[in-house]
């Protein structure tokens, strides 16, 4: 075989896994997109967006990016048809080509398309359930209400932020539902830098009743990029769980596009600071019992 049939066939070669490359990628994309939606439970969807989605993602870069590779070996193949130094430099910059597809694509997916993953999560693990005997509307409980569900052992792994637990009731039936996530591994969304790289670092209680039992938590937060902390307040319930089902369902917010408040303060020397309430009254407390200083 002389050069220039070896010329011929190496384009055909790259031409034939430029369309077998982009069209492997459209596929492995589609397959997947089609194992998502044939997911009809929300939780078990939510945990394999969450296992698996940028894992598919980052081979569907991979195999784009070869087919990237095939196309620059493409470049001047009507001109050029015999080896030569050129021939090398075009085999290293396709190599290169891909190389740079295939790493900006973990970057964005490792770093800004968090952001984008956070907001399905959030949207499968808080869709409203449905009891499957009843069809009747599934309540979220309230971090305030959902302790007097859990087991010591439960509390104990949301206590080391390991494990996260939802509990779902049914106003009509009582019936409790219990969804397990994993905890804090996944961030929250930082205020100051806007990547999903803020978690808890440590809890501590703030009030206590008369009878020494806690009744007010605050997480600490930290983002692991830009090292931006907020701190929010949780009301820890004391109620037992015979009393909760006795209890009608909470009355709406007075302001219903309020979610929530946040106070952020600038200090000159520690920083910005992020603090959120669920209530004006804590944010008024907060505000009156706060140590400049300190």
């Amino acid at each position: 075989m002389n050069e220039i049939e070896f010329m011929d066939l190496w384009h055909q070669a790259m031409l034939v896994g430029l369309i077998v490359f982009v069209a492997l990628a459209v596929v492995v994309f589609l397959v997947y997109s089609i194992r998502v939606a044939s997911i009809s439970d929300y939780k078990i969807k939510h945990d394999f967006i969450n296992a698996s989605e940028v894992a598919w993602l980052k081979r569907v870069a991979l195999i784009f990016g070869i087919g990237i590779a095939c196309l620059i070996n493409l470049y001047g193949s009507s001109k050029f048809n015999q080896l030569g130094v050129w021939f090398g430099v075009r085999v290293f910059m396709s190599i290169a080509g891909a190389t740079v597809v295939y790493y900006t694509s973990s970057l964005i997916l490792d770093y800004y398309y968090p952001t984008r993953l956070s907001r399905k999560l959030r949207k499968w693990r808080y869709m409203p359930r449905l009891n499957p005997k009843t069809g009747s509307k599934l309540r979220l409980l309230t971090e305030a209400e959902e302790d007097v569900h859990l087991d010591e052992g439960m509390k104990a792994e949301e206590n080391i932020f390991s494990i996260d637990y939802d509990v779902w009731i049914d106003d009509q039936t009582k019936e409790v539902k219990i969804e397990k996530y994993q905890g804090h591994l996944l961030a929250l969304e930082c205020h100051n830098c806007g990547f999903y790289t803020m978690r808890v670092k440590r809890e501590e209680i703030m009030e206590r009743n008369e009878a020494g039992e806690p009744t007010m938590l605050l997480k600490h937060y930290e983002c692991s990029y830009c090292k931006n902390v907020r701190a929010t307040q949780f009301p820890i319930s004391s109620k037992q769980a015979d009393d909760y089902r006795e209890e009608k369902a909470p009355a709406k917010r007075v302001h219903k596009d309020i979610e929530g408040i946040k106070i952020e303060i600038l200090n000159a020397i520690t920083g910005r600071h992020s603090y959120e309430f669920q209530t004006l009254d804590q944010a008024q407390k907060f505000l009156e019992e706060y140590d400049i200083k300190n």
